[in-house]
């Protein structure tokens, strides 16, 4: 097929996903969130991990966009939001210090590092391989004989490895790859990346809350270590782990450009998961809301997650190419990787530092991700809100 023709093929294939988006909605395995900004055509997006996940697994939190029969978009060149659009987004400074920031996620990537090198590559970062020190991969015990092979997991990978990279540059990357998506070994993952020299690590997965959720919350129980989670890409309604109340939970914005000062503009994203949780108690600074909530609540600050509003990602494992990639998948590496910038994890008590910072952060007060009465659940507000917490980063302050 000429370049031509690939081109038609690929404008037929968006229209098609707009009207089976429109037309099918969710529950077909395709969504089309809302709250798009003017202008900016609605595109389908999918979950790159089957679920939902069952009692005691999680699903990776991130979406791509796809075309009518649900397949990945890949190009030749990169779309969506890049790192030099993030940083100026979130006022991200320069910075030449070499924290490790953690991802953790499961199965396999085979061409994690080999993807990793084209995206910072094709933007002008630094090289982060295993040859120079600045990467490493490993399986949740620190060896190299890696997990079985996942084209959605591998996905996820690539998508954290590119936020960090976008955010923090200079950091040193650890990848830790557990056997499977149980929380028994994706805790193992994190007790491997807390003890191995991660002042941040990453968790861009999460599943329903469940009466047992409580006794797995030990392995995110890190003081001086920026533990950080996504909230979930299913609009109101609290995930584990995001619950527990040692980690920092990340929601989701539309994250836009926008004729102000910032230059940009945010509101709450409809799929970002919030809530009130079941099962976890509240963390002492989170009792200013206790009339809206006297259980943990979810979440504590955000980043952008809107597929319609996404990042540019490489990965080449399953359709091969880069690709638009939203969900709180894509919040929580960004807000790890600030942290890690921040160099004050040591420093911090789980997700509270926000709470007494929010002049360094930009607070988000419109849209919402469901129905919960009104109230800051769901609902973007000044000051708190569940979906976004206290705000998204406007500088490393707020960390």
């Amino acid at each position: 097929m000429t370049h031509t023709g690939r081109l038609f093929t690929r404008a037929l294939s968006s229209l098609f996903a707009l009207l089976m988006a429109l037309a099918l909605g969710p529950g077909m395995g395709i969504a089309a969130p809302p709250a798009t900004p003017p202008g900016q055509a609605i595109a389908a997006a999918a979950h790159v991990c089957p679920g939902p996940a069952s009692p005691g697994t999680a699903r990776c939190h991130s979406l791509v966009r796809v075309d009518g029969h649900g397949q990945p978009v890949a190009s030749a060149t990169p779309s969506g939001y890049v790192p030099a659009d993030l940083r100026s987004a979130y006022a991200i400074p320069v910075s030449s210090a070499t924290p490790t920031v953690a991802i953790v996620d499961a199965y396999n990537d085979p061409n994690a590092e080999k993807d990793l090198g084209v995206y910072r590559s094709q933007f002008g970062l630094p090289a982060c391989t295993t040859a120079n020190g600045c990467f490493q991969k490993v399986n949740q015990n620190g060896g190299t004989s890696y997990p079985r092979n996942n084209t959605g997991w591998a996905e996820e990978i690539s998508l954290d490895l590119d936020m960090v990279s976008a955010i923090c540059p200079n950091c040193h990357i650890l990848l830790v790859e557990a056997s499977s998506n149980s929380f028994a070994n994706l805790g193992a993952a994190v007790n491997y990346a807390a003890s191995h020299g991660a002042v941040a690590i990453s968790n861009s997965y999460g599943g329903g809350e469940f009466s047992g959720e409580a006794s797995y919350e030990s392995p995110y129980n890190h003081p001086g270590i920026a533990v950080t989670v996504s909230s979930g890409d299913n609009g109101y309604g609290v995930e584990f782990p995001a619950a527990s109340r040692y980690v920092t939970a990340v929601g989701g914005t539309t994250l836009s450009r926008a004729n102000n000062a910032r230059g940009w503009a945010e509101a709450v994203w409809s799929g970002a998961g919030s809530g009130c949780s079941s099962y976890i108690t509240q963390p002492s600074w989170q009792n200013p809301y206790q009339s809206a909530c006297a259980n943990r609540i979810v979440a504590d600050v955000a980043a952008v997650a809107d597929p319609n509003t996404g990042v540019a990602v490489y990965d080449t494992f399953h359709e091969g190419g880069w690709l638009v990639f939203g969900g709180t998948s894509v919040a929580s590496p960004i807000i790890a990787s600030v942290y890690a910038l921040a160099g004050n994890t040591g420093a911090i008590t789980y997700g509270s530092y926000p709470y007494g910072h929010a002049s360094s952060l930009n607070d988000v007060t419109s849209g919402s991700n469901g129905s919960c009465g009104g109230s800051l659940l769901c609902t973007g507000e000044p000051g708190y809100d569940g979906p976004t917490g206290m705000g998204t980063p406007n500088g490393t302050g707020g960390f």
